[in-house]
């Protein structure tokens, strides 16, 4: 047990009271506060009243086919840095990229090990972690773009043109990686490194057209995120 995992706060959101108590024990003995619900009711009102470190979801929760979906929106609702984890046994391409479009930070099977869930889980924390650690940088990729671009690493925050662009911890670390050498093509495998996130090209191309979408919504011309086709993406801003 650490200090550090004693001061992190777990929920998990999981309708199998065997499955949500053996995730609890497994982190509990870790050193985290884990707090379990069953349902999307309990746990809405639980959130009303303040958000943990981590939450890790379930999609399917009683009778709610999509309570994890829905609790997932209304989480990044009210923190779009909040780490989120869906834990399913729904393993389909729809449902995982439904999952990471609507902002969650990992997408995991129930097939998956406890001791593997536990290694997920503590690399989202050191990405957490390192993000608070860091100072403020002010990254941009041509003197035409100079000061179009602020990462803020300290506040975890994104701006474009000084307004500010929404991004989760994942997606944050992808933009990281791009812009960190710009004109440089990273594959999808080196950005999933960066985001310390092992999934597949699906997922990689659902996290990439989110950030596009969220900086889209800031400037219609945003056109810095180029797809270069069997080879990944970089970031390289075409003047118009």
């Amino acid at each position: 047990m650490t200090l550090q995992n004693s001061l992190k706060t777990i929920i998990i959101v999981e309708d199998e009271f065997a499955l949500r108590e053996n995730y609890t024990a497994m982190l509990e003995n870790q050193g985290y506060k884990v707090i379990g619900y069953a349902s999307r009711h309990e746990a809405e009102a639980a959130f009303q009243s303040g958000l943990p470190d981590l939450v890790i979801l379930d999609i399917s929760l009683e009778d709610d086919l999509e309570g994890g979906f829905d609790l997932c929106r209304q989480l990044r609702a009210l923190s779009i840095e909040l780490p989120i984890i869906f834990l399913t046994a729904r393993n389909n391409d729809i449902d995982t990229i439904s999952g990471l479009r609507l902002g969650a930070d990992d997408y995991l099977t129930k097939d998956i090990s406890l001791l593997h869930l536990s290694a997920r889980i503590s690399a989202l924390f050191r990405r957490t972690d390192a993000l608070k650690t860091n100072h403020p940088a002010n990254i941009h990729n041509t003197p035409e773009a100079v000061s179009d671009l602020t990462i803020d690493l300290e506040r975890l925050s994104v701006s474009w043109q000084m307004q500010p662009v929404d991004l989760t911890i994942t997606e944050l670390w992808i933009l990281h990686a791009l812009v960190k050498h710009p004109g440089h093509v990273k594959s999808r495998e080196q950005l999933m490194q960066a985001a310390n996130t092992l999934v597949d090209d699906n997922t990689v191309t659902a996290q990439i057209k989110r950030i596009r979408n969220k900086f889209l919504q800031q400037d219609a011309e945003f056109n810095c995120i180029e797809s270069i086709y069997g080879a990944g993406y970089r970031w390289q801003c075409k003047v118009i």
